[in-house]
């Protein structure tokens, strides 16, 4: 009685390790890079031949020629897509206002002609810490820096924003927002439409 359990046990296990183990991942997987390519192999997002980045996780963006995105919390580089996390700073914790002085420091010796408020989003993470986009209000106060260093018309730099300006989703969940990434890839391609340096 006890062998026969064991070996109805033993080929249980043996039966579903196959199952759901192997032959059902493979399938899925089969599945979504004929229905779904893109988005089964990371929403990459493709220029002059070469991932440039995920449309899906944010990137480091510094030099005032390009538009910032959010800050990252992740550790132990910025926007480490092994390791989203938010901070879980409260807004009264030591560590979560320097990092928000310190955005707004860089944001103000980035472009000190602008005195406008600057949009949260711009100085605090997100909850994954891999959020690649920033809120319309966000873009537009970097608009006249961006402008500036790549002795573009503000107009013409709007004109990418605007094109790159994603809506709510289904018309109704979240507010229009902007991929940094997709932004930043225009306004270099704008500026050199061959895709050299």
């Amino acid at each position: 009685m006890f062998l026969k359990l064991l070996r109805t046990s033993v080929t249980m296990i043996a039966m579903f390790t196959i199952l759901t183990g192997l032959l059902y991942p493979y399938l899925i997987t089969g599945l979504a890079q004929v229905l779904f390519p893109g988005k089964a192999n990371g929403s990459m997002i493709v220029q002059n031949g070469k991932a440039a980045g995920s449309e899906l996780v944010g990137q480091p963006f510094s030099d005032p020629k390009y538009f910032w995105g959010r800050l990252s919390a992740t550790s132990p580089y910025a926007y480490n897509a092994a390791a989203s996390t938010g901070s879980n700073f409260g807004p009264l914790n030591p560590a979560f206002l320097d990092a928000v002085n310190k955005r707004v420091h860089d944001l103000r010796a980035a472009d000190s002609l602008n005195t406008g408020p600057i949009p949260v989003d711009l100085v605090t993470a997100s909850g994954s810490g891999l959020d690649p986009h920033i809120g319309v209000a966000a873009a537009l106060y970097q608009l006249p820096r961006v402008a500036r260093e790549r002795h573009m018309t503000a107009a013409d730099v709007r004109a990418l924003v605007d094109r790159n300006t994603e809506g709510r989703t289904f018309g109704i969940l979240g507010e229009p927002r902007v991929n940094v990434l997709k932004l930043n890839l225009a306004l270099d391609e704008a500026q050199n439409p061959k895709g050299g340096k």
